[in-house]
């Protein structure tokens, strides 16, 4: 087989494996949705008692899965469209991460941790709790609180930055990135209902829009002459030199 079959083969096989990673960061997006619609809803209020019931520790699981697949579903979103997104794509899926890579230690806390220190350490229970409540905490949390009240404007910028490039790009469903974006506009007004309807009005529309987004990245379809041609092409050159 020649130098050009060759470089046929490698080129095909560097096509499929990108396009396989494409489909996989949009599942990655997808159960990031779910998970996130999970949480919105049936967290519980964020109360002591509420810690050690297994809807608690189940809703945390989730949001635990929730960042872990949203870390590599808001790469392969911001990805597909990094050439037309430009720098306003780039903030918003730097934002988003940041986010997700901030939430994923607290909900693992809340999941593993949090049950089992309810009876041994219940002021450290609640004023981590407090976090989540604006109730000042009689134990020394340290960077955690600032974590916290970091990632706040995080979830608000970073989906209505990502979700106007997403609109502005057009390579991804336009009203998906205008979902996104409205659902970042939804989060302040989250902080003026009830405790009990917060999650469902500051999660589910982000859901929706993120899921939507990894739904049409996973089920995108590609061209697939420029991936099966070259191996068709480097199989018949092979065949040729044989005879």
């Amino acid at each position: 087989m020649n130098a050009k079959g060759k470089n046929s083969i490698k080129e095909s096989k560097t096509k499929m494996t990108a396009s396989t990673l494409m489909r996989l960061a949009g599942l990655s997006a997808m159960l990031a949705g779910l998970c996130m619609v999970i949480m919105g809803l049936f967290h519980p209020v964020n109360i002591p008692e509420a810690v050690t019931t297994t809807t608690w520790v189940n809703v945390h699981i989730a949001a635990t899965a929730m960042s872990f697949f949203g870390l590599f579903g808001m790469a392969g979103l911001y990805a597909r469209q990094a050439e037309k997104s430009g720098w306003l794509g780039l903030t918003g899926f730097a934002l988003m991460s940041l986010w997700f890579g901030i939430v994923m230690p607290f909900s693992f806390m809340e999941a593993f941790i949090l049950p089992r220190l309810a009876t041994v350490l219940p002021e450290f229970v609640a004023g981590f709790l407090g976090m989540f409540t604006g109730v000042p905490s009689e134990i020394d949390l340290g960077i955690l609180p600032t974590l916290w009240n970091l990632s706040g404007p995080m979830f608000i910028l970073g989906p209505l930055l990502f979700g106007i490039a997403t609109f502005r790009a057009g390579v991804l469903p336009r009203w998906a990135g205008g979902l996104l974006a409205f659902g970042a506009l939804l989060i302040p007004v989250g902080a003026m209902v009830p405790a009990e309807y917060q999650p469902e009005v500051a999660l589910l529309t982000i859901a929706l829009a993120l899921t939507w987004l990894g739904y049409a990245l996973f089920s995108e379809r590609r061209e697939r002459s420029s991936e099966v041609v070259p191996g068709k092409v480097s199989s018949q050159l092979s065949q040729t030199e044989a005879k």
